[in-house]
C-alpha cells in the first residue's frame, strides 16, 4: 500500500515527477521548454507552494495562475487536448506515488483548477471572437 501525501516533501516528489512528464512530452514540452520558455529552477518552487497550499492548506502561495495561462493563451493557443494531458500526467503522477484522501483531493483539485483554467481561455477566446 502506497502512502498518503502528508507534507512538503511529498509535495516536492509529487510535482518534480508530473514535470518530468510533461517536460519529456511532445506536446506539452514544447508549450513549457520552447514558447513559455520556463526557467524551472524558479517555477518548481512556486509550483511546490501552489501544490500545497490546494492540497495542504498551508497558505504558501499567492500568485495569480490563470494571469499566468491568459498570457501563455495569446501567444499560443491551448486546446482542450492540452488540458486532458496535463490531467493524464498530474493524476498518473498522483496515483505512482500515493493513495489515499489528500492523494485523491490532489487529483480533485488538479482536475477542477484545469477546468476552471480551460473555461476562462474559452471565453476569454469566445469574446475576443466577439470584437472580430
Amino acid at each position: 500500500m502506497k502512502k498518503d501525501i502528508e507534507n512538503r516533501n511529498d509535495i516536492e516528489c509529487l510535482v518534480d515527477l508530473f514535470y518530468k512528464k510533461v517536460r519529456s512530452d511532445d506536446m506539452l514540452g514544447v508549450i513549457f521548454n520552447d514558447i513559455a520558455k520556463i526557467n524551472w529552477t524558479s517555477h518548481l518552487p512556486v509550483m511546490y507552494d501552489f501544490w500545497e497550499n490546494a492540497v495542504l492548506f498551508t497558505g504558501n502561495y499567492s500568485g495569480n495562475p490563470m494571469h499566468l495561462h491568459e498570457h501563455l493563451h495569446h501567444i499560443r493557443p491551448l486546446h482542450a487536448v492540452h488540458f486532458e494531458h496535463w490531467n493524464k500526467f498530474f493524476c498518473s503522477s498522483v496515483d505512482e506515488l500515493f493513495e489515499g484522501e489528500k492523494a485523491k483531493l490532489a487529483k480533485q483539485r488538479a482536475l477542477s483548477i484545469s477546468n476552471l483554467i480551460q473555461t476562462q481561455l474559452l471565453k476569454l477566446q469566445a469574446d475576443s471572437d466577439k470584437i472580430y
